[in-house]
């Protein structure tokens, strides 16, 4: 791929012609109404829902199993080929959806960061968190972006083009990815308590392959409770996050640990200095195997001595709270007070 000058268009025609002479390689999420969540209504909060979750790929969650690939696939994704400039399937392709690795199936890049560059290949100013990574090109001048979960050959990364705002074009191989449209590309869904929420989110929206971590309430029989509601202490709901992730990436049971490793799941009804029954600590499932797994866990902290007060219980309606609790720590600019990680010795397991 080669970096665009923004006064110099007529470099594009002779891209081709080095191309083929050798020239070495380079180069949307949305966030949609949760049909089985209500509208906004009760105490005049506004917010947006999420759609319930997991990835339309050919393999199936956590597997290390990738697709069988053309030759031509191949010599892009493998050997870091490069496609001929405008002749990709997605250059000029922009319907809503997701864009995922065409060899693995990991979520790389949301619709709603494709811009058109002009460039002869499909154009993003951002990735999913964690989804690309970059790393020195054999060439010794450009950066090379592959795709974090299995190094698959996506392109390169160019900065100060001034082309978006954000004044980064990931220059990115159509054949080195898969589009699914919007609606068909489905997430894994978790959902956590463990005090306020506000540091259950910092840390797992940090965690690998998590999309987006949603703040809120739920386990209650208030609809739509505001936060002064939650905090008299008489909704019944809990402070809770609902987490989207790709399920190539990740799966519950890591997400599982990583909360259980941020938080003292032996406290009831507190969190350090947050006190009340809201405070709880929880895992509310959406299935039996995610109630298996959750099981599990706290089967092993108490054979390792701890007594578990963490309640296990199927997913109730999750209403998203207010939009100043979103991303608390991330637009302060801080960490939490009450949350921080303490890695834990969990037993191995055939899984692992």
């Amino acid at each position: 791929m080669f970096q665009i000058h923004r006064q110099r268009r007529w470099v594009l025609p002779m891209l081709a012609a080095l191309l083929a002479a050798g020239a070495g390689a380079s180069y949307g999420y949305r966030q949609a109404r949760d049909v089985a969540d209500p509208p906004p209504e009760a105490c005049d909060v506004s917010y947006q829902t999420d759609e319930e979750a997991t990835t339309s790929v050919d393999q199936e969650p956590g597997s290390d199993e990738y697709r069988d690939l053309t030759p031509e696939e191949e010599r892009v994704i493998v050997h870091k080929g490069t496609e001929m400039p405008f002749t990709g399937e997605y250059d000029d392709h922009f319907e809503a959806g997701i864009y995922t690795c065409r060899r693995c199936g990991a979520m790389l890049y949301r619709s709603a960061d494709k811009f058109r560059a002009g460039c002869g290949w499909p154009a993003f100013d951002d990735e999913i968190r964690g989804a690309v990574r970059r790393v020195p090109d054999a060439d010794g001048m450009r950066t090379e972006i592959v795709c974090a979960h299995c190094g698959g050959h996506l392109g390169h990364v160019f900065l100060g083009e001034r082309l978006t705002p954000k004044d980064t074009r990931h220059c990115v191989n159509s054949i080195s990815m898969l589009f699914v449209p919007e609606g068909e590309a489905r997430y894994g869904t978790a959902y956590f308590a463990g005090g306020c929420f506000w540091g259950v989110e910092y840390w797992l929206e940090r965690a690998p392959g998590v999309l987006s971590v949603v703040s809120g309430y739920m386990q209650g029989h208030v609809d739509n409770p505001c936060y002064e509601e939650v905090c008299r202490q008489d909704t019944g709901h809990a402070e809770s996050v609902k987490v989207l992730y790709d399920p190539v990436r990740t799966n519950f049971e890591a997400l599982a640990k990583l909360f259980f490793e941020i938080h003292d799941p032996t406290q009831v009804n507190r969190q350090g200095p947050d006190v009340g029954h809201s405070y709880r600590s929880g895992v509310y499932t959406v299935d039996e195997d995610q109630a298996r797994v959750a099981q599990s866990l706290v089967a092993q902290l108490r054979k390792m001595g701890l007594d578990v007060a963490t309640e296990v219980e199927p997913a109730k309606t999750f209403w998203p709270a207010e939009d100043y609790h979103q991303d608390y720590y991330q637009r302060k600019g801080s960490q939490p007070y009450c949350h921080m990680r303490r890695p834990i010795d969990w037993p191995q397991t055939p899984q692992d």
